[in-house]
């Protein structure tokens, strides 16, 4: 049983859906107990019967709730800044995949790695985020796309909360790509269907996601995993309107999907939708300022119909090499027109809707004790800064 302490010298977001903005408290205190927030309020409100327990002052730093990063490919074998140097000496995509770059390559390293490797290179990512107070994070499979390579991506995701302390929740993406050597029909029906399969059976999948997209697979295709993942009672979400129209969000809402992913060609008849679904729209600016994208997700029909924002890193080796959650959050802002409030409510309250998750993403009795404290004054500091990481310390699960 861990020890119950209360937080005070505060000022608490508790980012509560029943409040304007951040749902600040000033002059807060939190208690916590047995890892999870027994009470929030002012200092002067304090309960008596939290009264005697042990203090910790915290001279005036904003406490949030620990981010979610809703959306991620950290476990992969390694990187692909080659490529990157490539671009910017004129190499086009298509002598780029000539020369067996793009997600070839992370396909092949990927699948040339052991488990181990796998894993030490994806722990420094997830020392990046936890420095940045992050608390839950999300891991895709889909640079393996045969079965053994994705059981194995899955296994290390899990693997990774024995190693830190981060809460990880799992998304099978065996729709990521086409691999080399077959066609999108094949290859939907003879093994990511099969593999997902296997890994439910193995315990290794908490939502199953796609790529509904011109280079990769078309909503009839998509809609056949999304069947296969409800027959196992599993939640979709989905990569939908990125770099073109193709119906993937539409195709979320009718699966009452978690979330549909990116969305900057989704339209306003696209927003109806998501609301009527309750689907969250993950923004992620890290990929739309990669690949130089010029068609910015509708926000204000997101705004409009009341469809939820999440905001993410989308951290992969190709297309959003982007390991800063904060340095997301500003992009949000900056490159999309969100308020700090919006930003800092999609990296916690609607990025823990975004997978499904009921227990975190808010300061709240009952909530897990997954708290940020910050050396800043005005949370909008946290989306202010660039390359700053003001983060005091995280509290996970209790602990400090």
């Amino acid at each position: 049983m861990l020890a119950p302490f209360v937080l005070t010298g505060i000022t608490a977001a508790s980012l509560s859906p029943q409040t304007e903005g951040y749902g600040l408290v000033p002059d807060a205190a939190i208690v916590v107990e047995n890892g999870l927030i027994a009470w929030i309020g002012t200092q002067a409100t304090l309960p008596a019967a939290f009264a005697a327990l042990p203090k910790q002052d915290q001279n005036g730093r904003l406490v949030t709730p620990a981010l979610i990063d809703c959306h991620t490919h950290i476990v992969h074998g390694s990187n692909r800044a080659r490529e990157f140097e490539m671009r910017l000496n004129g190499a086009s995509y298509e002598e780029i995949a000539r020369a067996g770059g793009g997600i070839v390559s992370t396909v092949a390293a990927t699948r040339s790695a052991s488990e181990a490797e796998l894993l030490q290179s994806a722990l420094p990512r997830i020392d990046a985020l936890i420095a940045q107070g992050v608390g839950t994070v999300e891991i895709k499979s889909g640079y393996g796309l045969d079965s053994e390579t994705e059981l194995k991506m899955l296994r290390v995701a899990r693997a990774l909360e024995q190693h830190r302390p981060i809460r990880v929740v799992t998304s099978f993406l065996g729709a990521h790509a086409v691999p080399a050597g077959t066609d999108a029909d094949s290859y939907i029906n003879d093994i990511c269907i099969p593999t997902l399969t296997a890994a439910h059976a193995e315990g290794f999948v908490d939502a199953v996601d796609g790529f509904c997209e011109g280079i990769a697979f078309d909503t009839a295709q998509i809609a056949r995993v999304f069947d296969a993942a409800q027959a196992l009672g599993l939640p979709v979400k989905l990569h939908a309107e990125q770099l073109s129209h193709l119906g993937g969000t539409a195709l979320a809402a009718k699966y009452n999907a978690l979330s549909a992913d990116h969305v900057e060609y989704a339209t306003e008849t696209d927003a109806k939708a998501l609301a009527a679904s309750g689907t969250i729209a993950v923004l992620l600016p890290g990929a739309f300022y990669t690949i130089h994208e010029t068609q910015a997700p509708p926000v204000q029909a997101f705004r409009d119909h009341g469809v939820p924002m999440a905001v993410g890193t989308d951290w992969n080796p190709g297309s959003s090499p982007l390991g800063s959650l904060l340095l997301a959050m500003n992009m949000a802002c900056t490159l999309f027109r969100l308020t700090p409030a919006e930003a800092l409510a999609g990296t916690t309250r609607n990025a823990a809707r975004a997978l499904g998750l009921t227990d975190c993403g808010v300061i709240a009795p009952g909530m897990r004790a997954d708290l940020a404290i910050w050396n800043v004054q005005d949370p909008a500091e946290l989306s202010y800064g660039i390359g700053i990481t003001p983060l005091h310390k995280r509290i996970f699960g209790g602990v400090t």
